[in-house]
């Protein structure tokens, strides 16, 4: 084991909790927004998205979206030579491929829609292929903050037995 710095645990459980925020952010679009706006008319329906695509771009949200992506990149680094590196190493791996979907997918999808002209076309364009994507970063983030949970308590446990 290494010498460990004041700050790994603080950056270690800073990343769990803005992991969290995303993955319960990515959880509630899937079994909640999007099942919702599913009863929706397609005018309303595009309506509602542009709006959470518009008010979603936001400080706060920006600093857990990033924040998850930095604060476990950095945790990542810091737990080189400890028990625990692996757990963190592996949620790094899976928010950045969730980071990916929603750079590679889901906004494009945002953009296409913010342009569209035909609500139903729009709507048909969007909706299911957004729908996937979100489950898949919903899960690849849920795995996330799971493996730094696992790693926040291998790391607890590593400090009480020191």
């Amino acid at each position: 084991m290494t010498k460990r710095s004041g700050t790994t645990g603080g950056v270690l459980g800073a990343a769990t909790v803005a992991m969290g925020l995303i993955a319960g952010t990515f959880y509630v679009f899937a079994c909640a927004v999007m099942p919702g706006l599913a009863r929706s008319d397609d005018r309303i329906y595009v309506e509602v998205m542009r709006n959470i695509n518009d008010v979603i771009q936001n400080p706060v949200f920006m600093l857990s979206f990033l924040g998850a992506l930095l604060l476990t990149g950095v945790a990542a680094w810091q737990s080189r030579g400890e028990r625990h590196r692996r757990w963190v190493w592996t949620a790094l791996t899976a928010y950045a491929l969730a980071f990916l979907v929603t750079v590679a997918f889901n906004i494009p999808l945002n953009n296409a829609l913010a342009t569209a002209t035909d609500p139903a076309t729009a709507r048909a364009d969007f909706e299911n292929a957004w729908v996937a994507w979100n489950v898949a970063r919903a899960v690849l983030s849920t795995a996330a903050v799971a493996c730094l949970a696992r790693a926040l308590l291998l790391r607890g446990r590593s400090d009480a037995a020191a």
